[in-house]
């Protein structure tokens, strides 16, 4: 069994910052990619951007410039670093993970935090 935790969302004004944690435990061999989503009410869940374990880096066209994703692969930890926020970034922020459960095995399973409430205020 795979967990993620979340930490780090709150209140804050527009173009404030907020630091976003997210700390995978439990059967890993290793992690693919590991990223946020948020989800505004009434609305789907959408990405934020995403990281692999090679670096590669994928943002949505709305934060570009002002988040950025980073990891620490030794401790299976993304970060989400958000600066110049707006309202419209307020949601929940959830993160994902693709992990590897065993060696050998080439399949990955998405695992998902239980999610943080960012709220920025106007």
């Amino acid at each position: 069994q795979v967990q993620l935790v979340e930490s780090g969302g709150g209140l804050v004004q527009t173009g404030g910052s907020l630091r976003l944690s997210c700390a995978a435990s439990g059967t890993i061999f290793s992690i693919n990619s590991m990223g946020w989503y948020r989800q505004a009410p009434g609305k789907q869940r959408d990405l934020v951007a995403t990281q692999t374990t090679g670096g590669m880096t994928n943002y949505a066209d709305s934060v570009k410039g002002r988040f950025t994703i980073s990891r620490d692969n030794a401790k299976n930890t993304v970060y989400l670093q958000m600066n110049s926020l707006k309202p419209e970034d307020t949601g929940v922020y959830y993160c994902k993970a693709l992990v590897v459960l065993t060696r050998g095995q080439s399949n990955t399973y998405r695992y998902w935090g239980q999610g943080t409430q960012v709220t920025v205020s106007s």
